[in-house]
């Protein structure tokens, strides 16, 4: 019985051990991106067997076989940290609780962080999108317009060089001058399959004999247009009467070809200058990669020098009914549990949570320094005082044992 007097400076010696060791721990991953902090918690270890007072009603008043102290670590899961900006292109911060990255290891298994620090990898000559120790970052599949359901791999796969894009439409707002000229000219940049853009002229001429009436005709370089010649009438007023639009078929030297339909409906027909206040086309010409990167959306995207982008995936954000009850493999990856409840996405294929998401920044360690420091304190005053306890105990322990050797 006398050596059980111990237990309670013992364990609670192990338990601010083990506390010291996690505030140290803490402090060790003060820099470590998307780190969550333990902190140690403590149960009192009691007995069993009541102790009852000599009075009437026998009211228990304590316990005899107090054992000292427990203790358990808890991980501080929807603790935010700073944001912090690192201009890299494959960082992002979550700024929110509840929402995790999820990622994938090389054996399949699904884990969940906050540590935005993202990078790539290639493997058998496909480049993947992945964290810092290469799990493979999961995501929406871009499809089509939009994104697929089930999350996957986020692959990166960019083009050198886009082609350009045919032009389809254009518009021209001006104005032809309604005396002192026979013809005016305005030029269009039209963009084929295989070039970066020609210059078409669309040539009014005035018809003989006609009043207010022009002959439309058409000429591009390295290519031919058809669908002219075409007569345009305009009202008493200057306004346009016919046509309001007038399609054309380009055909290029190369052997491509593209339809564009010309929409002149706001040209006018006033006294004075061309007057020429907007030309406007739907093409574009070949771009070069640039840079990939993810917007503010979670969207993993590639964007061209000419102003185009191409779209991968849409990182998949996950949360928990229970968030706190994630499991931590190394404090900026867990393991979901049957505690934590139910999950579902955060941001899915079609939705977007405003300022969710912090491109280009990162979410520091939510250590606090100031709090650990002052933990620490504490812990190591505790751990002094139960080693008091202990030589105490020993002192007594021992002046007995002289006690019991002194008896006859």
């Amino acid at each position: 019985m006398a050596l059980s007097s111990f237990t309670p400076s013992v364990t609670g010696m192990s338990a601010q051990a083990h506390a010291l060791e996690t505030v140290s721990t803490n402090f060790a991953n003060m820099r470590t991106v998307g780190y969550k902090p333990n902190e140690t918690m403590f149960n009192t270890l009691l007995g069993s067997t009541p102790n009852f007072n000599n009075t009437v009603d026998e009211l228990s008043s304590s316990r005899v076989n107090i054992n000292g102290v427990s203790y358990y670590d808890r991980t501080l899961v929807n603790k935010q940290g700073t944001i912090t900006a690192t201009g890299n292109s494959y960082d992002v911060a979550i700024n929110g609780e509840n929402a995790f990255f999820e990622v994938k290891d090389s054996g399949g298994n699904i884990y969940y962080t906050r540590a935005g620090d993202f990078t790539t990898l290639t493997q058998n000559g496909r480049t993947y999108l992945v964290t810092g120790n290469g799990y493979k970052v999961q995501g929406f599949p871009a499809s089509g317009n939009g994104f697929g359901s089930t999350p996957t791999d986020i692959e990166i796969v960019y083009q050198e060089k886009i082609p350009s894009v045919p032009t389809t439409k254009a518009e021209v707002v001006a104005n032809v001058p309604a005396d002192g000229v026979d013809s005016s000219a305005y030029s269009i940049t039209v963009y084929g399959p295989n070039n970066d853009g020609r210059t078409m002229n669309m040539v009014f001429s005035k018809v003989e004999g006609k009043v207010n009436t022009w002959e439309i005709n058409f000429n591009i370089e390295d290519g031919t247009v058809t669908g002219g010649p075409v007569e345009a009438v305009f009202n008493a007023d200057g306004t346009l009467l016919s046509p309001k639009n007038i399609d054309v078929s380009v055909a290029w030297d190369d052997g491509s070809s593209n339809n564009v339909n010309i929409d002149i409906a706001n040209m006018t027909q006033y006294a004075g200058g061309t007057g020429i206040t907007k030309v406007d086309q739907d093409g574009a010409p070949s771009g070069n990669f640039v840079k990939s990167y993810i917007d503010e959306n979670g969207v993993v995207k590639a964007s061209y020098s000419n102003g185009n982008e191409l779209v991968y995936g849409k990182l998949a954000l996950v949360g928990f009914e229970s968030a706190d009850n994630l499991i931590p493999v190394n404090n900026t990856l867990f393991e979901a549990s049957n505690d934590t409840g139910a999950s579902h996405y955060v941001n899915g294929p079609d939705k977007n949570i405003a300022n969710l998401l912090q491109p280009q920044a990162v979410e520091s360690s939510a250590v606090n320094v100031e709090s650990e420091f002052a933990k620490m304190i504490v812990v190591q005053r505790a751990y002094s005082l139960n080693t008091q306890s202990f030589t105490a105990n020993n002192e007594m322990l021992q002046t007995l044992s002289l006690i019991h050797i002194s008896e006859p």
